[in-house]
Order: C-alpha cells, then structure tokens, then sequence
C-alpha cells in the first residue's frame, strides 16, 4: 500500500483562513506529514477584509479598525510590514480627532450643555454593560439578567435617568423639540452607533449577560495607512503559487461522522474520510477541512429548506447547528460619497464638511421630515473620511444596511442629499455655505454576497459566549467511550464567530487560524 501525505484542505482565504494556511506550512517538518491547499470561492483572497480606493483616497469596504494596538498580533503585522505609514491618504487618517457637530432634525445645532450629559450616561451605562464599572454605581438593572438586553438595560438606564431629572423644560427657538425629545434622540444616536459596532439590526437582540466576556486590547484604535489588505497579502506571500485557489466554491462537505474504515483500498491507497464537491462540478478528498466561512454562511448551510444550501452530508450534529442558529450575524455597510466640487478638498483655512452627528425625530414622530427617507433615520454620523476629505462616510445597520444594498446609485444621492439638506441648509451656521452635490457613491453588499451573508457575529438573546466555544469544537466529537471511532479532526472550525472574547473582530479571525492550525500540528506531534 502506497503511504500518502495527508491533506489539509482549508476552505476560505480570509484572515482565519490565511493564518492558519501560513502556520501550517512555516512549520518545516510538516511538508513531510501533509499538504496544504486553500480553496476560496470568491476572485480575490481577504473575505470581510477589502481594501478599495474611491476619489483619490484608500478606503475599506470591510474591516476597518485596528482595535487597540496594545498587544494585538494585526498591529504587530503592520509595524513588521511597514504598513502604518504611507503618502496616499487612507480612511480614518486622522484617527477620531475631529471635532464632531451634533444637529437635530431641522437644523438646530446642539452644544455641549445637551449633547455631553447623555454622552456620558450613554458611555457609562455601555461601561457598566462590558463589566468596566463596578455594580454598585449604578442601579438599574432590575431582577435577574439572564434574558436582559443590551437594549433593554440602555433604556433602563434612560428612564432612571429622567426619573432623576427636574421636569420637562420647553426649549425656545428649537422648533417641535422638547428637552425630552433631545434627550431620547442623542441618546439614539449613540445607540445606532453602537448597532454599527456589534453588528445588530436591534440592540433588545443583543444579550447583556454576555457584553462582559468581550475583550479589548489597550491603546488606541487606528486604520492601516497601506490598507488592511496588505495585512493579508503579508500572511499570503510566504505560500508557493497554487497553494491557494480562486473560485472554487465548496457546496457540499461529505465527511464520516461514524466508524469508517480508513484502510479500504482504491488503486493501492487510503481513501480519505473527507470529500469535498464544488460548484464546477469538480470533487476534493481531504483528511482535515478547516472551515472557515461566515456565520452567514454557517446559517444558510443548516436550512433544509428551499434554498438548497444544505452543505454538510450527513447534517451536523444537533450540538453544533443549535450553536450556530442561536448566535447572532448582523449585516452593517459603509457608504461612501464623493462631493462635487466645489466641495472637494479645501485649503487648510476653509471650512469643509462637518464631522455630523445628525440626532433624528423618532420615525413615527409627526414632526419629522417627510423628504428624509426612512433608511437614513437610524444613521449616526455623516462625515469626511478625513479632515477636509471630498469623500463621505455613512455607516448602516440592520434592515437599512440591507435596503442600501439594493437602492439605486441616483436613490443614494437623492436620499442623502434631502437628509443633509434638513440638517445643515436650516442651520444657521452652515446655511449659506451648503448646497451639497454628490458625484459618487460607492457601498459595500456584505448582506446579499453569497460568500459572506452578512458582516459579523455578536451574542444574541438566548445564546452564550459557550456557543463560541461549541462553534470551535472540530468534527467528530470525540469521546471516551468511543475512543476508536471514525478519524480525528475531520472538520475544524475557524473564524470569528468561533472566538469567545474576541468575536467579530479581524484579530479574533487571526487568533481562531493559529488556534485550528495548531491543533492539527498537535495531532502531528509537531508542537
């Protein structure tokens, strides 16, 4: 019988998914134990990670941020590579050093004495929630939190706020607004700035009991002057050509969760326990498959269904599929605008764009605009991607991040023009200095691409950081009493979504490649 190397197939060339191919074949005794394969069913490799440029400037339609540079393997990378620096000017430049200009609906600008208070109770109750305030400091929340919210606590935290506060004040010369209705909007708005950072259309969705688990590196956060992309492209160059494959879609995993006879011959060699079918038709053996695809994708697999997106044959076990159907994936894009000029770049003396927080009457209110389109309602901020930057950057959450996916270019423009339109063209401050045309738009589609389904993972209502854990555990459960089961290690999962503190993140992705590449080196006795 010939002896053959074992095959390591992994599926998805993002951050997990190059991490781990890199760690596997950096390892020299491994060459001669097993060979690595990457097969990626897109035209390009990064997954959620997509360096683009738009006006002139380096922009990202994905992952964005560095999320502290303290002791983070992504910031580690960028300084290795030279990544930080660079003559182009890229997203986010300037950090968030501008000095944001908060407006409510009809043009009413807001100083510090209504948007600081709210800030801070808005941060205070988000510190509390993520386990950076003691209890004691604050008291509302009520009963057990085993199904509270994040949402939900928020709005406790509002309520006792008001509770506390003197009575409602009429506000001269701020149109339909009350100070009540000031409170609640600034409030909304940091509340869709925080849907944006946890990836929920709702924050009643996302669980409170396990805010806390998640975990941030110290330091600041910055964006990578080269782009994220050469982050992936560094992780890439170390693997010979051919190694990783474009365009092969996997659609069907059969693997052997039962007792399989590894030692069946088929023209003198080992039949493998993994076979992989792609959508050209064409098939792959394999003894190890990491897989490395969205929780989307995840989602859209274990429907029986219509869709006909069942991937795993037979199904996964009841263990796994229940992990993946109880964590949440949102869906969050950008949109960038490109101004016409003459609101292009200025010289350093003019006023450009304002870094906007635009703060909305609710959208049942009756005193709202009628011409600001119901997707723009739960939009944060409207700003220039740097100081004095023609390009525009809007973030999208939920049900609006999917509705921006399929509006039209020219519905875009129109439905962003008529926003900004209501803010700034009422106000004072910046009437006679804005009529703003737009001459581009360029959005992401994370929601509708079938390689992805979505942005990222968080903690759902009903689910737990266990559920992260159960998303890592690899494929054939192994057991005790089973102890000469089916082959070890058939599916291993990586990703984001299978990091339990650091979910959602590109570090978390790195974190989960190195986590499966060395537990197949363990198996290997290379480690």
């Amino acid at each position: 019988m010939a002896v053959k190397k074992a095959r390591i197939v992994i599926i998805g060339a993002g951050m997990a998914g190059l991490t781990a191919a890199n760690k596997l074949h950096s390892v020299t005794a491994s060459k001669d134990l097993f060979e690595v394969r990457v097969v990626e069913g897109g035209n390009r490799i990064g997954g959620r990670i997509n360096t683009s440029e738009f006006g002139g400037d380096r922009i990202e339609m994905g992952a964005t941020w560095i999320h502290g540079i303290g002791g983070s393997p992504i910031h580690k990378i960028a300084q290795q590579i030279h990544a930080l620096e660079c003559d182009q000017p890229w997203e986010c430049m300037d950090g968030n050093e501008n000095k944001a200009t908060t407006i409510a609906e009809g043009g009413f600008v807001l100083n510090s004495s209504f948007v600081h208070p709210i800030t801070k109770l808005f941060n205070n109750l988000m510190d509390h929630a993520q386990g950076k305030m003691s209890t004691t400091t604050t008291t509302t929340t009520k009963g057990d939190s085993g199904n509270l919210s994040v949402g939900s606590f928020l709005r406790q935290g509002l309520d006792a706020y008001w509770g506390s506060s003197k009575e409602e004040k009429e506000l001269k010369g701020f149109g339909k607004w009350s100070r009540k209705l000031v409170d609640e909007a600034i409030f909304a708005m940091h509340e869709n700035t925080q849907r944006t950072c946890t990836s929920v259309a709702d924050l009643l969705t996302l669980d409170y009991g396990a805010e806390s688990e998640y975990q941030m590196f110290p330091g600041e956060e910055i964006t990578i002057a080269k782009g994220y992309s050469s982050i992936i492209e560094s992780l890439a160059s170390v693997l010979p050509p051919g190694l990783v494959q474009l365009g092969r879609k996997v659609t069907r995993i059969e693997w052997q969760p039962e007792r399989h006879e590894a030692m069946n011959m088929e023209n003198g060699t080992c039949t493998r326990p993994v076979v992989l079918h792609f959508s050209d038709g064409s098939i792959m053996s394999a003894d190890h498959v990491i897989v490395t695809v969205s929780l989307g994708v995840l989602k859209a697999s274990i429907r029986d269904d219509d869709s006909g997106m069942l991937m795993f044959h037979p199904p996964l076990p009841s263990f796994k599929a229940e992990a993946i159907s109880r964590l949440g994936f949102g869906v969050v894009n950008k949109l960038f605008m490109q101004l016409s000029p003459p609101h292009g770049r200025r010289d350093e003396h003019s006023k450009g764009f304002p870094f906007l927080q635009m703060v909305f009457h609710s959208p049942q209110s009756v005193f709202r605009h009628k011409k600001i389109p119901w997707w723009m309602r739960r939009t944060a901020t409207i700003c220039p991607i740097y100081n004095n930057s023609s390009v525009l950057l809007s973030w999208f959450a939920g049900e609006e991040a999917l509705a921006l996916e399929s509006l039209k270019d020219e519905e875009i423009i129109k439905g962003v023009s008529d926003t900004i339109s209501c803010f700034l063209s009422h106000s004072v401050e910046y009437s006679h200095d804005y009529e703003v045309k737009f001459s581009e738009v360029l959005k992401s589609k994370w929601g509708t691409d079938p390689l992805f389904l979505g942005s990222y993972s968080h903690v759902a209502v009903g689910s737990s950081g266990d559920d992260f854990d159960t998303m890592a555990e690899p494929l054939p459960k192994r057991s005790s009493s089973h102890p000469s089961a089916s082959p070890p290690l058939q599916i291993l999962f990586a990703g984001e979504a299978t990091h339990r503190t650091h979910y959602s993140t590109t570090h978390g992705a790195y974190f989960s490649g190195l986590r499966e590449a060395n537990r197949l080196l363990q198996h290997y006795a290379l480690c």
